[in-house]
């Protein structure tokens, strides 16, 4: 299985930062992790919290650990909190279901990675997340 390289990582930082700064959002904070769950890059804009690493880091840690986007971990939450709440437990609470979570794919459509965004509302985290994603030449699934 091929991996997210460094450069690629790189590429989804800087032109989901980029994203922000042309939408205006707020301080946006970025991370990009492989298929295993690992930071592979993050960088957080000047004038975002400090928490936002942990908060962009959940995001991405639930969809690549369920293979599933934040927006689909949302529904999933809404519809069976309970399952959500036993997934938060095996995982340590590192999940946070909502969009903004991005599960990255190389072209043949398989997961490699996840893309983890957090600042500003969760709906602009993920289009960040997309136009970084699609920077790189690779897809996404929101």
């Amino acid at each position: 299985m091929a991996g997210v390289s460094l450069n690629k990582a790189r590429t989804i930082v800087r032109k989901a930062l980029a994203k922000g700064q042309e939408l205006e959002l707020k301080p946006l904070s970025v991370v990009v992790l492989d298929a295993g769950g690992h930071v592979q890059a993050f960088e957080r804009e000047d004038g975002a919290s400090p928490g936002r690493f942990d908060i962009a880091r959940g995001k991405a840690y639930g969809a690549v650990m369920l293979g599933m986007s934040g927006s689909a971990q949302m529904a999933r939450a809404e519809q069976q909190a309970y399952f959500m709440n036993a997934v938060n437990g095996v995982f340590g609470g590192a999940v946070i279901p909502v969009p903004g979570g991005v599960l990255l794919r190389d072209k043949k459509g398989d997961v490699i990675g996840a893309v983890g965004v957090t600042g500003d509302t969760s709906d602009n985290d993920a289009i960040a997340a997309m136009a970084g994603i699609e920077a790189a030449g690779l897809m996404g699934e929101a």
